[in-house]
């Protein structure tokens, strides 16, 4: 038999993970991308001698990304070096009050103790929890697809241990008394799209992620870590196709044929995986199939997480006062989650993630000078209907005054360059669905099974990859995404 040839659409952290988990078994793989580069939501800019990473930016859980070189034999180190972050984040709140996060025990302690003393037990208590929920959901479940609803249910005596349908927020505060602690140790499911308020606890395994495996950064930022992945997967022997969009999924019946590029580009597949936006795949590449439009409709019914507001810039000095991660809290919380992921306005005060890779990395900056970005979540285009156009300026500044009046007060005459990404800069680079960042909100009722399915329910050689199916967004979920529909395509596959 001549070796299987399978197609994967986009080259996202997912797409390229599952392509080199299917080249490495021998399956001969095509990645095709529609921008000049790969990564996208990781992909990179360099501007007057800075480079501005898109995002992600926080790597935790860095063994399932070496794991993909394990399987051949060979090491991540050799293409990219990984270097720790410490603290994780800082965190500050309006009045000043700042907190180091990490998974140093002892300084965790101090910091929590020079918070909210009386929190301490409670801490340890909410730590124990995380880590059965990170058994359960992460190590048992984060890389088993949910094809079926009766895997839900064998899964379901656990999820009711641990309270699944209770929000990362409320098991915090069942355990936590302070404010501010209660934030602390919650904010941490934005960084996957989902809300503190709803997002399921068992989102709560991220703590114990964070603590075993810590926060790295790639050095020369997360592009250099895609670009890695590209040269281990070439490597291998398999192939990159950039700078040309997929047009359509080629289907007869319920067979998935090949695909067909807007260049003019066709080939025929044995299987194809699809890191594409979830509704751009079924909406736009299967439009000419029955399954398409069937389950766009469906999707257009779920609720999407939020999108983001990304302010770049590039400044004169160095800051080694301003630590890799900060999480700049604003003077609300839950009302300020109501707003973006419920109500649906652009409010006044905002929360800012400020993003310094110079302080670990100086390479990302010219000497002497340093690189930023200040990113704020903000409704997706569906809730929040504004021309980003005319509001992107305005949202800028407001943007920059805040980390001036916190952190660099002359913040404006230092910028050397910058430039803002909006919702519809997602939409229209990444084709996400009305311009969301992280695909299908992270709720209970969207996770596992109730996600998009790693290998189509109709179409039984499509296979999705990504933010969109199990067990989710953020680098260790797509990873172990691909880890899942690797598994089925494999299996697949070997039946011919």
């Amino acid at each position: 038999m001549p070796p299987r040839k399978a197609a994967v659409i986009g080259a996202g952290f997912g797409g390229l993970a599952l392509a080199i988990r299917l080249q490495s078994a021998g399956v001969q793989t095509t990645v095709i991308e529609a921008r000049d580069k790969p990564g996208g939501r990781a992909y990179v800019w360099h501007k007057d001698g800075f480079t501005f990473d898109a995002g992600p930016t926080v790597v935790t859980d860095p063994d399932c990304l070496a794991q993909l070189w394990r399987l051949t034999d060979h090491d991540i180190a050799d293409d990219i070096e990984l270097m720790p972050v410490m603290p994780f984040y800082r965190l500050q709140w309006d009045d000043g009050t700042t907190f180091d996060y990490s998974n140093d025990h002892l300084k965790l302690a101090q910091e929590i103790s020079r918070l909210s003393p009386q929190d301490l037990a409670g801490y340890e208590a909410f730590s124990a929890y995380s880590e059965g929920v990170y058994e359960e959901g992460y190590l048992k479940l984060g890389h088993v697809p949910f094809l079926k609803f009766s895997t839900m249910i064998k899964a379901a005596p656990a999820l009711a241990k641990y309270q699944a349908w209770r929000s990362v927020y409320s098991i915090v505060s069942k355990y936590i008394e302070n404010p501010k602690l209660r934030e602390a140790l919650s904010f941490h499911t934005l960084l996957v799209g989902g809300n503190p308020m709803t997002t399921s606890s068992v989102y709560a395994l991220i703590h114990k992620l964070e603590k075993d495996g810590g926060v790295w950064w790639a050095k020369g930022g997360t592009n250099r870590l895609i670009a890695a992945m590209v040269s281990h997967f070439e490597r291998l022997g398999g192939t990159v196709r950039l700078g040309d969009a997929v047009a359509r999924i080629d289907t007869v019946g319920n067979k998935a044929t090949g695909v067909t590029t807007k260049s003019g580009w066709t080939e025929r597949f044995d299987a194809v995986a699809s890191n594409a936006d979830l509704m751009h795949s079924y909406r736009d590449l299967l439009a000419g199939s029955r399954r398409g439009p069937k389950m766009a409709k469906s999707l257009a019914r779920k609720r999407w997480s939020p999108s983001l507001f990304v302010v770049h810039f590039g400044v004169e000095g160095a800051w080694p006062g301003i630590p890799h991660h900060m999480i700049l809290f604003g003077p609300r919380y839950k009302g300020l989650l109501d707003d973006i992921y419920t109500n649906g306005v652009l409010p006044k005060d905002f929360s800012i993630y400020l993003h310094h890779p110079t302080v670990t990395d100086p390479s990302m900056a010219p000497e002497g000078m340093s690189t930023f970005y200040a990113l704020v979540p903000v409704a997706h285009m569906g809730k929040l209907a504004v021309d980003w156009d005319k509001i992107g300026p305005e949202l800028e500044k407001r943007v920059l005054d805040e980390v001036g009046r916190r952190l660099i007060p002359d913040i404006h005459s230092r910028i050397v360059t910058k430039f803002h990404y909006t919702p519809a800069d997602f939409s229209t680079d990444l084709a996400a669905h009305m311009g969301s960042a992280f695909s299908l909100e992270p709720i209970l009722t969207q996770s596992a099974w109730f996600r998009a399915h790693n290998r189509d329910d109709e179409i039984n050689n499509l296979y999705i990859v990504g933010a969109g199916t199990h067990p989710g967004a953020g680098i260790p979920g797509v990873v172990g995404s691909a880890r899942a529909t690797a598994r089925l395509m494999l299996a697949d596959l070997a039946k011919g």
